[in-house]
């Protein structure tokens, strides 16, 4: 685990298609086993989707919602992706992991593309 904080950083943002650490997650994560009526699934998602001692769901706060507003009025960000961003940002997070290429264009420094780590 010391090669990967050395990496990314001591707290890492986890996007969507890895993971996602805002409480929003449970809303995009449930879709399918809603549609599907998968029982089991559903309460696997709940049950991962809960704070820990080393993952953090973080509630969608006003201040986030109004830092998510700020980033959708200056880059071209999806509402979903600006949260978690807004999210990152405010808890701050040493590194964004995505693999959603819409980030690569904003240039921000703790944005990092999963294809770009190696995590050997």
């Amino acid at each position: 685990m010391g090669r990967v904080s050395a990496e990314l950083g001591r707290r890492i943002y986890l996007d969507t298609n890895i993971v996602i650490t805002s409480e929003m997650t449970l809303v995009e994560a449930l879709v399918g086993p809603l549609e599907t009526q998968n029982l089991a699934i559903q309460q696997t998602y709940r049950s991962f989707l809960t704070s820990t001692a080393t993952l953090v769901v973080s509630p969608v706060s006003r201040d986030i919602l109004e830092e998510a507003a700020q980033l959708r009025a200056n880059t071209k960000l999806k509402l979903p992706d600006a949260i978690h961003l807004a999210t990152a940002i405010r808890h701050q997070c040493d590194s964004f992991f995505t693999n959603d290429d819409v980030f690569k264009s904003l240039n921000l420094p703790q944005v990092r593309m999963l294809s770009d780590v190696d995590l050997t």
